[in-house]
């Protein structure tokens, strides 16, 4: 299917046509700009009605969403023996690293939780700094810690840096994390009852910023990623999907391997993950509380690196899968969300610069107008619902005023990556490379 599936094929994996990208890309590109023109054939008062149709269609559903979050997923703890205690592997793919894998392997080893049924396996992904040597000096400290080395030019990325380390896990559950991760002592404890039941194929922890007063970008950040918690916990609520986000996600070994281990020819190893374990019938539960913590970003390059990376696997997964995500695999509930979710995160993004540039050459003015500003008032709203909310961890900025103005305002970035990828999709060969985030160790 891909250039590499680790371990056993799952059905879902028979269900991905990752050929023809550029070709698809393009078709998806000229697609949403003709969308977004087509209204003016209809002429400037009639034009507006596919406008305002959508906007009532779309952000109506996004807002029944939202208000579907208040469900707490987080059950009463049970009365299992610690000979219930499911075995966890913690598993990090660390590159350049020196200067947060030592916390993260000391907050490990602070985990609640007996070690008989805890390791932390670390690949080394051909660091060039001294990663590899703090690891090495750490195992003589810590026997649950393994640590394995790859070569920096093996390929596959994140995904085969993981891949390489599943031959040797036997626990029950996986925890995914970054190099740059903090939590709480109690985390594992407090997620036994969902890692106990069969309720959850996979389970993700809310990302919660460190630091996050630091600018205003970093505040924006830390709304940002609760935003997106509260709509993950709507969509599930609503009968629709939860999705992976990296950091912080925990995986049952069995479910992985069934699906055929991580993905090697994505820049998004959790995004399609989360799309094979939906099509295996596997649900994605997301814990609001306890988060996981890790470094925002400081600087607009390096998130807008960060970013285009996500947006490229984000719509690479709809188009590599879109045939099965259409059919009665998913139920009618689940296409619904997967639908409105494309349309306002991909498609509309593009669409605009059909509106715009259609108004340019008719001489009139926009006529989308009403779909993008009902988005972002919607997306106010639920900033402003996601920043109130009781959050464990760093304290979440408050979402009023001015930062919620800001806030806001920064995720307009998404209406310049979105297009640019999609662009750089249709024209550009493909090019996998770990382009990972740098971490300072704030």
């Amino acid at each position: 299917m891909g250039r590499k599936r680790h371990m056993g094929e799952g059905d879902s994996t028979q269900l991905c046509w990752p050929g023809g990208r550029r070709r698809k890309a393009l078709i998806f590109v000229l697609a949403c700009l003709g969308a977004g023109a087509a209204p003016h054939w209809l002429g400037p008062l009639r034009g507006l009605l596919p406008g305002l149709g959508a906007a009532l269609l779309l952000c109506g559903y996004g807002l029944r969403t939202m208000f579907s979050s208040s469900v707490d997923m987080e059950p009463c703890l049970p009365v299992d023996g610690a000979n219930q205690l499911p075995r966890v592997d913690v598993l990090v793919a660390a590159r350049d690293e020196e200067a947060v894998i030592g916390r993260l392997v000391q907050a490990v080893a602070d985990l609640d939780y007996p070690k008989d049924q805890l390791n932390l396996w670390v690949m080394n992904d051909g660091s060039l700094d001294n990663t590899a040597k703090i690891l090495e000096g750490l195992k003589q400290h810590f026997p649950f810690l393994h640590v394995q080395h790859r070569l920096r030019d093996s390929g596959g990325g994140k995904s085969a840096a993981l891949n390489a380390l599943l031959p040797q896990l036997k626990a029950d559950w996986l925890m995914v994390l970054d190099a740059d991760a903090s939590f709480a002592p109690d985390l594992l404890m407090r997620l036994l009852p969902h890692l106990q039941r069969r309720q959850w194929g996979a389970l993700q922890l809310r990302k919660a910023v460190d630091k996050a007063e630091t600018s205003w970008l970093t505040r924006s950040q830390a709304l940002e990623m609760a935003f997106d918690a509260v709509m993950q916990e709507g969509r599930i609520c609503s009968g629709g999907i939860g999705e992976l986000r990296g950091n912080g996600q925990l995986l049952r070994r069995e479910v992985l391997l069934a699906c055929g281990g991580f993905n090697e020819d994505t820049v998004t190893d959790d995004l399609d993950l989360s799309f094979r374990l939906l099509l295996a019938g596997e649900a994605i539960g997301v814990i609001w509380n306890p988060p996981v913590q890790e470094e925002p970003v400081t600087r607009w390059g390096a998130l807008l690196r960060q970013r285009q990376r996500w947006a490229e696997g984000g719509l690479q997964r709809y188009l590599d899968y879109w045939p099965a995500l259409i059919s009665n695999k998913l139920s009618i509930k689940q296409r619904l969300d997967l639908l409105v979710f494309f349309l306002l995160q991909y498609a509309l993004p593009v669409a605009i610069y059909g509106d715009l540039f259609a108004a340019l050459a008719w001489r009139e003015f926009p006529l989308l107008w009403p779909l993008s500003i009902s988005t972002v008032g919607f997306s106010a709203l639920a900033i402003k619902r996601a920043g109130s909310r009781f959050s464990e961890g760093p304290a979440l900025p408050s979402s009023s005023g001015l930062t919620l103005l800001i806030a806001n305002t920064y995720l307009m970035h998404w209406f310049l990556v979105i297009p640019w990828v999609s662009l750089k999709m249709a024209f550009k060969p493909k090019r996998l490379v770990w382009a990972k985030t740098a971490h300072v160790g704030l």
